[in-house]
């Protein structure tokens, strides 16, 4: 996580075992979460990755995708972004981020 308050960054977590890790993925808020960010492709405002949740819902499921290593929580100019890990993940379990985010988007276009 970077700081605006000039300490140190918290070092991420370590991407967890994969059981941890389709257990982050199963709920289809975090699902949805994890497609916005891999389709970006860089950090974005936590209010973009959420539609129909209040904002400590969110809370909620972006502790859960942290505490999996699938993202890390950036602040930039004083807001709030999330950051997908896509390299971490992709080392810990290859092919794995790549092929759920393919069939999301697929299943968000039907």
């Amino acid at each position: 996580m970077t700081q605006a308050n000039g300490l140190p960054p918290a070092p991420p977590l370590p991407v967890a075992g994969l059981p941890t890790v389709l257990s982050a993925l199963h709920d289809p808020v975090r699902l949805e979460m994890v497609r916005r960010m891999a389709n970006a492709g860089a950090p974005v405002r936590c209010s973009a990755l959420y539609d129909a949740i209040n904002k400590s819902t969110a809370t909620h499921h972006f502790k859960i995708l942290r505490e999996a290593g699938l993202i890390e929580r950036l602040t930039i100019d004083g807001q709030t972004y999330q950051r997908l890990r896509a390299e971490a993940v992709e080392d810990a379990v290859p092919g794995l981020l790549p092929a759920v985010v393919a069939a999301a988007n697929q299943a968000a276009s039907d």
